[in-house]
């Protein structure tokens, strides 16, 4: 089950680009105010803005002018203006205005790219691929199910790190390297039992022993007071929905990182991690609002535990990125099958 396994030398998976032909997250949804937000998705500088409706909007992060920033200006009605000159431009790119056009004079042609985007379950997803082929497959944003069910409590974590995207999600679909993360440790004992591939996803399967049970009211506890926990045998399944990561624990946890990759050596991305609710019966006969406060309240309940586990991965990352850049021939013995497959699924993912 763990003999060493390769990859073809003739496709380096560090320098795989993504597949522009999926929905990524760039920002989350309270990010995004009355200002216009500078964000970067794989090289390409993108501003988004909220139009006097409250809609997200998103163009490519360039003045048709004098090719400055329109994240630098501001929202005015439903377009963005130019902090240089003053030039308008609307949510599909287009100039509407020039405040020192003459009489005679008629607005500039062409536009600047516009991108689809959604803003969906606490956060902002961008389709940065072609429009006519999203338009042919209606692909749809991954989404977070559990972020509005009253059942579940979430925590968010941002992870910024100065690596490939590859990089980070091996190390989401590792289950072996709970040895780095000593009390931040939700799991035990990973063995990996199978593997499902396909063009579009790769699913492994683990057996655990889990730190954590949510069975009584006073469990919650557990997340803040290590000492309270109990292993006990659960399942680990973990999934690269490729460009996106789910994990669930049991029925208690389930975890999402939701990547933005920023370039060949700078990736960003949301991790959201969910507590259930669903074995409290009696707190789903209570009233939805009374429902909705509990979980509003503990909001960030796990925020602990899931900063722990970035702050402690980050520099492994790290590490593995400036150790490939000081010698790129050199391959690590690799002895954990998800991780070969994954590789596999980034290489058809680009095209390679």
């Amino acid at each position: 089950m763990n003999a060493t396994v390769s990859v073809p030398s003739r496709f380096d998976v560090r320098q795989a680009g993504i597949n522009p032909n999926h929905w990524y997250v760039v920002a989350r949804s309270h990010e995004l105010s009355d200002r216009p937000l500078g964000i970067v998705l794989w090289q390409q500088n993108i501003v988004l803005y909220r139009d006097s409706q409250g809609q997200v909007q998103a163009l490519e992060d360039r003045c048709p002018h004098r090719f400055v920033k329109l994240s630098r200006g501001c929202v005015v009605g439903e377009d963005l203006e130019c902090a240089y000159h003053g030039w308008q431009i609307n949510g599909k790119g287009q100039c509407t205005a020039v405040p020192y056009l003459e009489a005679n004079q008629k607005l500039p042609p062409g536009a600047i790219r516009s991108y689809p985007v959604r803003e969906q379950d606490g956060f902002i997803w961008l389709y940065p691929g072609d429009v006519a082929d999203l338009q042919t497959t209606s692909l749809e944003p991954m989404g977070l199910p559990e972020w509005e069910h009253l059942n579940y409590i979430a925590t968010v974590s941002v992870i910024d790190a100065k690596a490939h995207f590859s990089y980070l999600i091996e190390n989401l679909m590792d289950m072996y390297h709970g040895h780095l993360h000593q009390d931040y440790q939700a799991w035990a004992s990973a063995e990996l039992q199978a593997i499902e591939e396909s063009d579009r996803r790769v699913d492994a399967h683990y057996t655990a022993q889990s730190y954590y049970r949510i069975d009584k009211i006073w469990s919650i506890s557990q997340l803040f007071f290590p000492q309270l926990r109990r292993l006990h045998p659960e399942p680990l399944d973990v999934s690269y929905v490729y460009p996106h990561w789910a994990a669930r624990l049991g029925e208690d946890f389930r975890i999402y990182c939701l990547f933005c990759p920023v370039s060949l050596t700078q990736t960003r991305a949301y991790l959201i991690h969910f507590t259930s609710l669903n074995a409290f019966h009696r707190l789903h006969r209570l009233p939805i609002a009374f429902r909705r406060f509990v979980k509003n309240r503990l909001f960030g309940s796990a925020q602990k535990l899931l900063d722990g586990l970035v702050e402690q991965d980050i520099p492994m990352i790290e590490d593995e990125q400036q150790a490939y850049l000081a010698n790129p021939e050199r391959r690590p013995h690799e002895l954990n099958r998800a991780l070969i497959s994954v590789q596999r699924l980034i290489r058809i993912q680009a095209g390679s």
